[in-house]
């Protein structure tokens, strides 16, 4: 046993030892840094985002018509906010605000598409993990990928989803919750230690409602929630198997709501209405503190990065307006400032040209900013139906003035715009007008309220509803209806050129991609789109044109669609059979974006129009070995992988990866053309009639029956093939198959 020295005993200090005290002093001075800070959340910390997700529609809010067991427990067990306000109806700028603790005008996300987190905005990973946390995240859908800049702080962020077509729009490329909750139980079973933060995002119950089949019995949206509710269940039960449950610190919330019709609005993005804007917040603290107690303050996303910091004992950053809800989980009579919660919506002026929305929200009122003010009494109208702008004239002018303050000095983020140089390009071919619809300084009081634009809506739903069904030409006459009484709707000329694409009408789908183009030069999508269609009609020249427009275009942090341009010149390169154009382009492609393989495909393809086949089989799956956890995937690969396998008699993988590309692409004629004739040579006739009748339902177009027409008459059944002609000549007339023969 060692004896203490004397107490008072005096001693002699060296050079050396005063050079070990001071270095001593220094390791505890660092060490303090990482030890743990006194909070009140001794162990992980969990953040659990179900997107699109209604207050309303959950039982802890009072909606009867679904179960929701797991969300139930939770609202027992911890503490309810009654009413947390986002700052915006969009997936992207509500994370951001959640995750930065900043308004979107702050941390300079406006919108879904466009944007990114700015470069020097600190978010709550980052704040964390300085502190001595473990930081992991998982998402569930491709909008929140890592390039928006949301994966800064994260030890671990994983937005890896499944391969899909580059055809999609970024909110229909998600992945399967169970997928996501199964990532994030893997990385919380490899830390040790309590000090571990883990953002999880469901994209369920976002569009398309597709919910398994077990809640059937519900609504679609209902069912969606309930599978929400499902997940967070299994969540649960992972903490507490690993006795993490009881010191966690779990917070469950929603990035916004979805209108469901209300005031006109199906989805969100448009309005600023409680269904859009008021998401649950339900939080469950360590040991059952504040159980069950339900809080009527208004709180909104920007006070939980301030909350959690002060939870994990972190002094909060002075240039954060959010509040730490620390007083009101804790109960004992706690309280916040009060404070208006400021909320946006840009997609009406970005996409439609409508004018944007501000609104203001306290505990009694939500004054909302537009051509014609809205004020509603939210104590007495919850439902924001009556309209009291006018009589309650001195709170109107006083929310009024409160939200000047806060927007003074505030530009418009817009996505980056055409040069000079790129606006002479698109004149000499023959674009003219080449100016954005609404330009950033262009007073949102002087474009269409968006609430007197609500038919247009719910047309616009229409006809995006009838493109889901296939019905083309329909969708299409509905797009242009609508064109006629709001010419500066970008979306919906997106949509008209989609359709009329799709239906085979490319002179039409041109036309509408020429007035996206004039209507705004600096869309790079909407050259890119215009490129694919003189891709389509073999118009090499103006196609490649439109892809080196693009790539100028693009923003510089864009890689996707740099790399998508640079993609549509390889292709337009390897249809002129210019090897070293194709190579060199690929080759910027990998270096824009390295995860696009390009380069080794198109050594592929080259061997392939050789037929060395051998030799572009191993190209090819080295293509796809190279694409492993990549979710865009590259145009016509599984396509060219089966016809070599088919060309090297391996007919059963062939059918295999023909399948692939048509899951992906279920609009590929060759690809179903080929199916067809590997059926009919393996002598599968019903499951070659079966490719056919499929091909004639994804491409009901003058080129899908053409193409019908040729695979009968290869097959030697001449009435079947007379019998495609004549029903195409009565549905196309002198666009029917065979006119030029």
């Amino acid at each position: 046993m060692k004896t203490r020295p004397p107490a008072r005993r005096a001693r002699r200090v060296g050079p050396a030892a005063l050079g070990a005290l001071a270095l001593a002093v220094a390791v505890f001075a660092v060490a303090r840094h990482w030890l743990p800070d006194a909070g009140t959340a001794p162990g992980p910390i969990v953040l659990v985002s179900i997107d699109t997700l209604r207050a309303d529609r959950l039982p802890a809010y009072g909606y009867r018509k679904v179960a929701t067991p797991a969300l139930d427990a939770l609202a027992a067990e911890g503490v309810v906010f009654e009413h947390a306000y986002a700052h915006s109806p969009q997936t992207l700028p509500s994370h951001a605000s959640i995750l930065s603790g900043r308004l979107p005008f702050e941390h300079g996300v406006r919108d879904n598409i466009g944007f990114a987190v700015k470069a020097d905005e600190r978010l709550l990973s980052e704040r964390l993990r300085e502190r001595g946390y473990h930081t992991g995240a998982v998402v569930s859908a491709y909008v929140l990928r890592k390039e928006v800049g949301l994966d800064r702080g994260f030890d671990f962020y994983d937005s890896e989803l499944p391969i899909a077509s580059p055809e999609l729009s970024f909110g229909q490329v998600q992945r399967d919750g169970a997928e996501s909750l199964a990532r994030a139980e893997r990385w919380l079973a490899e830390q040790t230690g309590p000090r571990v933060f883990l953002f999880l995002h469901l994209y369920e119950p976002h569009t398309p409602y597709a919910p398994p089949a077990r809640f059937r019995q519900y609504e679609p949206y209902d069912g969606e929630i309930a599978y929400a509710d499902e997940l967070v269940g299994r969540l649960v039960g992972f903490l507490k198997e690993k006795s993490l449950y009881d010191s966690a610190t779990l917070i469950v919330l929603s990035d916004h709501g979805e209108g469901l019709g209300d005031h006109g609005e199906q989805e969100h993005g448009v309005f600023l209405y409680s269904e859009t804007t008021r998401v649950p917040l339900i939080v469950k603290m360590p040991d059952g503190r504040g159980r069950g107690r339900r809080v009527d303050t208004p709180v909104q996303h920007i006070d939980l990065v301030p909350t959690i910091l002060d939870l994990a004992g972190i002094p909060r950053p002075a240039d954060l307006q959010g509040r730490a809800l620390t007083p009101l989980l804790l109960g004992e009579g706690g309280s916040i400032p009060e404070q208006g919660v400021y909320a946006e919506a840009l997609y009406p002026r970005y996409h439609f040209g409508w004018s944007e929305l501000y609104s203001l929200t306290d505990a009694r009122y939500r004054f909302i900013q537009a051509p014609r003010p809205e004020l509603y009494d939210l104590t007495q109208d919850a439902g924001e139906r009556r309209n009291l702008a006018d009589q309650r004239a001195s709170t109107s002018f006083a929310m009024r003035g409160a939200l000047d303050r806060l927007l003074s000095g505030r530009a418009i983020d817009t996505p980056s715009r055409a040069t000079e140089e790129e606006r002479e390009r698109l004149q000499a071919l023959g674009y003219v007008g080449t100016q954005a619809a609404v330009l950033p300084t262009t007073p949102g009081e002087s474009l269409p309220d968006p609430k007197d634009r609500v038919d247009t809506l719910r047309r616009y739903r229409q006809a995006v509803n009838l493109a889901g069904e296939r019905r083309f030409r329909e969708a299409a006459a509905l797009f242009e209806e609508i064109l006629v009484e709001n010419p500066a709707m970008k979306d919906v000329w997106h949509q008209l050129a989609n359709v009329s694409t799709r239906a085979g009408d490319m002179d039409a789908a041109l036309r509408a991609y020429r007035r996206l183009v004039e209507l705004d030069p600096g869309d790079p999508n909407a050259l890119l789109g215009a490129g694919a269609v003189h891709l389509k009609l073999h118009q090499l020249d103006q196609a490649a044109a439109h892809a080196e427009l693009a790539a100028k275009a693009a923003r510089e942090d864009d890689r996707r669609t740099r790399a998508s341009a640079y993609e549509m010149l390889t292709k337009i390169a390897l249809k002129r059979r210019d090897r070293e154009a194709a190579r060199r382009h690929a080759a910027t492609a990998q270096e824009v974006d390295p995860t696009l393989p390009l380069p080794i495909y198109v050594q592929g393809r080259l061997a392939h129009v050789e037929g060395r086949y051998a030799e572009a089989l191993g190209y090819f799956e080295e293509t796809l070995r190279q694409l492993e956890g990549r979710t865009i995937t590259i145009t016509e690969l599984h396509f060219y992988l089966g016809d070599t396998l088919a060309r090297l008699g391996r007919n059963a993988d062939a059918e295999v990866q023909f399948k692939e590309e048509l899951r992906l692409f279920p609009q590929d004629t060759q690809a179903r053309a080929s199916l067809a004739m590997l059926y009919w040579t393996s002598q599968r006739d019903r499951d070659a009639e079966r490719a056919i009748a499929d091909l004639l339902d994804t491409t009901p177009t003058p080129e899908g029956y053409d193409l019908a027409v040729r695979l009968w008459t290869m097959f030697g059944e001449t009435g079947r093939a007379q019998d495609l002609r004549a029903r195409a000549q009565r549905q196309f007339g002198g666009s029917a198959p065979g006119r030029h023969r």
